[in-house]
């Protein structure tokens, strides 16, 4: 998975953050709090995430509302994932990433492994 550019990750990240489909000009309205950008410019790119299946759209009006297809943590996962995937060694990939880990990640990552564990027990 291709890494989001930074305008492309702007607008993802107001998407993902506000949990609600938004228009172009909600989302150029409040990246223009931080930093000028043309309204022009993030319908392009907004245009851009949809056609790369990032974003669902509908109609309201003459406008259109977008809805991120992923979660930011699928997202996050699937990077992940490309990452290891760059390792000959995966298993030497994944003790450096675990030990950088922080005492909450690695209680985190406990956790979730117990979860999939049990996925994994519940399945036929």
């Amino acid at each position: 998975m291709r890494r989001l550019g930074d305008l492309e990750a702007e607008i993802m990240d107001r998407l993902w953050t506000w949990n609600r489909p938004a228009t172009v000009r909600e989302v150029v309205d409040d990246i223009n709090k931080t930093r000028p950008v043309a309204y022009t410019t993030v319908m392009t790119v907004t245009n851009i995430l949809y056609n790369k299946g990032w974003l669902l759209r509908g109609k309201q009006g003459r406008a259109w509302l977008y809805t991120p297809v992923r979660s930011r943590e699928a997202y996050a996962a699937a990077l992940m994932e490309d990452g290891l995937g760059e390792s000959k060694d995966r298993p030497a990939a994944l003790v450096e990433f675990v030990s950088n880990m922080s005492d909450d990640e690695m209680a985190a990552l406990r956790k979730a492994l117990r979860t999939a564990g049990r996925q994994d027990k519940a399945k036929p």
